[in-house]
Formats: C-alpha cells, sequence, structure tokens
C-alpha cells in the first residue's frame, strides 16, 4: 500500500507546490514510484508544473523521471448514491487507482479550506505543512499575544488537523505524523528568525508537530517552474552552472527529506 504524503497549508505563497514537486521529483529519481495529485482545482499550480515537465521533455529530448499525475476521475452524482459526497467519491477513486501501483502518493492541496483539502488530511500518513519563517503566517497554526511569546490558542487550521487525526484514529489506522516545514529562511534579522523557532518548539509540544528545515527564498525556484525543472535536473537539462546558491538548496533538499523520516526513503542525491 502506497505512503500518504499530504502538503497542505490555508495560506497561499508558502511554497506548497515547489515542496510537492521537488519532494515527487526526489522519491522518483530514488527509484520510487509516485503518484501525484492536485486538489487546487482552481490554480493547480502541482498540476501545470508537472505539464510544464512533459512538455520540456518531450521539446528538449530529456528524459526526466517525473511523478505520475492523476486528475481526479470525473464523476457525475448520478452515478453514486444520493447520500455520498461526489468530492469525496471523486478523491477515494483517485486513490485507489494509485496506491497499488506507487510508492508515495503524493497530494498537493489548495491554499483554503475545502472538503477535498479536508479529506485528505485525513488520509495523510505524513503531514507536510509549509511555512513562511514569519509571524505574519505563524497565526496559520496558533494565535499569540502581541509579545510574540504566549501562545492563546490553535488557530482553525490546527483544529482542522487534529479532527482530521481524531477520524484517522476512529478508522484505527496509525497517527498522522504532521511536520511543520520552515520556508523562506532568511540569512538576515536573526533575532525574529529566534523568535519564531522558539515558538514553534513551544506550541509543536502543545499540539502534536515536528518542525524541519525548508527551503530559502531563491530566484531559481520561480525560473524553473516554467520548463517544469527543480533542482535535481539541472545536469539533465544541460544547465551547468551549478551556484553555491543552487548547491546551498540541494542541501536543503537533503535536509528536508532526512527530516521527514519516510519509510524506505535513503536520501542517494
Amino acid at each position: 500500500m502506497a505512503h500518504i504524503i499530504v502538503v497542505g497549508n490555508e495560506k497561499g505563497g508558502s511554497g506548497k507546490s515547489t515542496t510537492t514537486m521537488h519532494l515527487a521529483t526526489a522519491l522518483a529519481r530514488m527509484g520510487h514510484r509516485i503518484g501525484g495529485l492536485d486538489l487546487d482545482l482552481r490554480q493547480k499550480t502541482f498540476a501545470q508544473y508537472i505539464l510544464n515537465r512533459k512538455r520540456f521533455s518531450d521539446e528538449s529530448g530529456v528524459a526526466l523521471l517525473s511523478p505520475y499525475y492523476l486528475p481526479l476521475p470525473l464523476v457525475k452524482q448520478s452515478d453514486i448514491g444520493s447520500d455520498e459526497n461526489l468530492m469525496s467519491h471523486r478523491l477515494s477513486a483517485a486513490i485507489d487507482s494509485l496506491k497499488t501501483t506507487s510508492d508515495f502518493i503524493i497530494i498537493d492541496c489548495p491554499g483554503s479550506h475545502t472538503h477535498l483539502s479536508q479529506l485528505a488530511h485525513s488520509l495523510a500518513d505524513t503531514l507536510i505543512t509549509p511555512l513562511n519563517d514569519s509571524f505574519v503566517d505563524f497565526d496559520l497554526l496558533a494565535k499569540v499575544e502581541s509579545d510574540g511569546k504566549t501562545i492563546k490558542g490553535p488557530s482553525v487550521y490546527s483544529e482542522m488537523v487534529w479532527t482530521a487525526r481524531q477520524f484517522r484514529a476512529e478508522a484505527g489506522e496509525k497517527p498522522t505524523d504532521w511536520v511543520v516545514v520552515r520556508n523562506r529562511l532568511g540569512t538576515q534579522n536573526m533575532i525574529n528568525k529566534k523568535k519564531m523557532g522558539n515558538a514553534l518548539i513551544r506550541l509543536a509540544k502543545r499540539i502534536g508537530f515536528r518542525v524541519a528545515p525548508g527551503f530559502s527564498e531563491r530566484v531559481i525556484f520561480r525560473e524553473l517552474f516554467p520548463r517544469g525543472l527543480t533542482l535535481l535536473d539541472l545536469k539533465d537539462a544541460g544547465i551547468n552552472q551549478l551556484s553555491i546558491s543552487n548547491i546551498a538548496a540541494r542541501q536543503e533538499l537533503r535536509d528536508l527529506i532526512r527530516a521527514l523520516a519516510l519509510p524506505n526513503v535513503a536520501v542517494e542525491f
């Protein structure tokens, strides 16, 4: 059975699709079979990333290892029971199609609360929540006082994750491993960075997640998207200008995968 990885965050601009694509491609390059789903039915950034990748591969003749992307199957309400939820049925059908042929299923969720996203969170063996390293985005997880230290309580998103975990427990499933990934880590403003780190440590103990390092803000991520490339594809694509920044970004990806501690995954790139 496939291990389900859900990348979720109810705020846009946190690097969900970049994280999803780099993780999916890294696992594929390490020999794992990867199925991919995009539940953002409006933006479809992850889906577009994969389509860009296929187009670049076809036009350049460069073979690129990729996740197998599956659009949610079209289902009519008349084809299912009147008491069944149409979106739930579409997601379940997609996962059923992928679970026996994939080692990992990676699901990219929209930056908003939807029924599909809530259902996906309840299916997650590993939940990755990318978070911009700023108190502007910290309230995705919890509300804090003006001192940046005192936590008033969990956010709506954290409560949704808690509910999803309860559903898993009631179904007899193993607990979700919730990992908050600190993206856009800056080299400046070390005081704020330290405050964020301390606040996350306190909150992690309170609501039950782990903290992992993510990606720094880098121009290359925006440059790679139109071609569907990731940091691991530069040499294959004939881009031999491995700058110090690019090398550092590859190391960040290694560190993230190690921190996730996914089953049967040894970092080999």
